[in-house]
């Protein structure tokens, strides 16, 4: 049944992706840049999506921490959710590290500035490659606890990247709630909100079957454990 379920997600995102990207493309160009502005529609939902999947990672990081001790396996199902995040929420910002300097080219003639917005959001993407790494290499009891430490310190990061935005800088001020002049015109409104919810879509998809592989390599571990421990 889960199997069906997933199928038919995946295939409602395929046909959701093929819709939004049609809209995206039948937008009107912006009066003051073009089609180059268009990355906005892939650019902002995966700053977006990172931000959320850092913050489930965070939550499965305080799950794990609060539940070690007590109830082990059900610790363990929350640093499921913890790794999980974090690895789709770096694949998401990883994708507003190469789409935000490939717009900033275009509309600013420069492929990088030491921005606010920017710096904070390469030094959260290094948190959690940080995260991965140490997960990676490190070995022992202590590798769930230090990484769920390290987790949390990441989704602490997050709201310091959103409110960076509001900082002087180069980057664009915030579209939505910005001040005067701030928002969206209803004809490009329409394909950024379907867009957003696509790209949510596919990442909850993704994040629900890395952690569904998780759960199973957990239980893998554990057999080889009660194995070895029986010889």
């Amino acid at each position: 049944m889960k199997k069906l379920l997933l199928g038919l997600f995946a295939i409602f995102n395929v046909a959701l992706a093929v819709w939004c990207f049609h809209l995206a493309n039948s937008a009107p160009a912006e009066m003051m840049q073009g089609d180059e502005y268009r990355i906005i529609f892939y650019h902002v939902p995966s700053a977006s999506v990172a931000f959320l999947f850092f913050a489930i990672s965070m939550a499965g990081s305080i799950g794990y921490l609060t539940l070690h001790r007590k109830n082990p396996t059900l610790a363990l199902a929350w640093d499921g959710w913890a790794v999980s995040g974090a690895e789709v929420g770096i694949v998401f910002c990883t994708v507003v590290l190469v789409t935000g300097p490939l717009w900033g080219y275009r509309a600013w003639g420069i492929w990088w500035t030491w921005d606010p917005r920017l710096t904070t959001t390469l030094l959260l993407w290094l948190i959690y490659v940080s995260y991965l790494l140490l997960r990676r290499f490190a070995g022992g009891a202590q590798m769930h606890t230090s990484s769920a430490v390290l987790g949390i310190f990441g989704g602490i990061a997050v709201p310091i990247v959103y409110i960076s935005n509001r900082l002087p800088g180069q980057h664009p001020g915030p579209v939505f709630g910005g001040g005067e002049g701030s928002g969206m015109a209803p004809v490009i409104l329409r394909p950024f909100l379907w867009n957003m919810f696509a790209w949510m879509c596919w990442g909850l998809m993704v994040l629900i079957v890395r952690h569904q592989l998780e759960l199973r390599q957990q239980k893998a571990v554990a057999r080889e454990a009660e194995r070895a421990l029986n010889a």
